[in-house]
């Protein structure tokens, strides 16, 4: 039974409706050639409506034919305009056609339909499909950004700058070469020597762990795990990484070295630490220095002060010596 609304319209609509139903019908079985025949029928019918033009679009869509989807969605929004169309159906045309260019591999572009179909109608669907694409566009950029020639390059100015004892410059370019070419572990390795140096233990510890899942194998990652987690006072845990480091190689003097110190760290006396620390003439050299006992004040006073005292080599030098030993703390 047709409703009063249906009877009352232009004899040209009615017949536009019942092709627009029978390409529905097609449609759901599948049935793309007959669906797109009433479709086009409907549209000669009435070419004023948008949605003809949107049904002939999704037919389009699910033959995999995405530049003609595109063409016949600007249709549908020039037809929408035209005519006063309902905006969450000009809303639709933007997102099929996003959703085509996604198809295409070209995210940028359907980053652009998603926010116009936003701008007409904002839904929680299309929002996530902007998110998601924002991400693949994020992707793209980043592999496209890879390069092992450019990587080396970078590596080899960390290097310099590591030997110079300029540790914030050296890690700059590390984390350049490490964007040219993530996968390779002794660049997280290197940058990580560098965060040890600035005493930023918590992303060198980060670093060492990439490294090492990078590469299993690679016993100098371990070994600077070990060291790290030695001076954060994590004896049990460096305790493991350097018994990692003695699975790969048996005999790597730096590994016996601190699996043994971990171990007597491990059931040692605070009171033993200090008096093995002070038989160091070098330890014992750097407490007499009056500017570093002052540094040492501040530091205790204000324990981020650190972060700028490292960035001189010399006293950097200093204070690794002092937190290697054991008699001081940052974590």
């Amino acid at each position: 039974m047709a409703s009063k609304e249906e009877e009352n319209l232009p004899e040209n609509k009615k017949l536009a409706r019942t092709e627009k139903e029978l390409g529905n019908e097609a449609y759901k079985k599948k049935d793309f050639a007959t669906a797109l025949s009433h479709y086009n029928a409907a549209l000669q019918h009435d070419p004023t409506d948008i949605t003809f033009h949107n049904n002939i679009a999704a037919v389009y869509f699910e033959q995999k034919e995405f530049q003609k989807c595109i063409a016949e969605c600007e249709k549908a929004v020039e037809v929408g305009r035209e005519n006063r169309a309902d905006y969450k159906l000009i809303a639709k045309a933007f997102t099929r056609i996003g959703n085509a260019y996604r198809k295409l591999e070209d995210y940028k572009s359907a980053k652009t339909y998603f926010e116009k179909s936003l701008s007409e109608h904002r839904t929680p669907d299309v929002k996530a499909l902007l998110s998601d694409t924002e991400k693949k566009i994020k992707e793209q950029e980043r592999l496209a950004y890879i390069d092992p020639a450019k990587a080396e390059e970078e590596k080899e100015k960390g290097n310099e700058f590591f030997k110079k004892g300029d540790y914030s410059a050296a890690v700059k370019h590390y984390t350049e070469a490490i964007q040219r070419n993530p996968e390779d572990a002794k660049l997280y390795s290197n940058r990580a020597a560098c965060y040890t140096k600035l005493a930023a233990f918590d992303l060198g510890l980060k670093d060492c762990d990439t490294c090492c899942k990078l590469d299993e194998t690679f016993i100098k990652g371990w070994i600077r795990k070990g060291k790290i987690l030695q001076v954060m006072q994590k004896s049990s845990e460096a305790q493991t990484a350097y018994q990692k480091a003695l699975e790969i190689d048996p005999n790597n003097a730096e590994a016996l070295e601190g699996y043994r110190a971990c171990t007597m760290a491990v059931h040692s006396d605070p009171k033993e630490v200090w008096k093995k620390a002070m038989n160091d003439p070098e330890v014992q050299q750097i407490l007499k220095d009056p500017a570093m006992r002052i540094i040492l004040e501040q530091m205790q006073n204000d324990p981020k002060a650190v972060q700028e005292h490292l960035k001189n080599p010399q006293v950097a030098s200093k204070i690794q010596k002092l937190l290697e030993s054991g008699i001081i703390q940052i974590y």
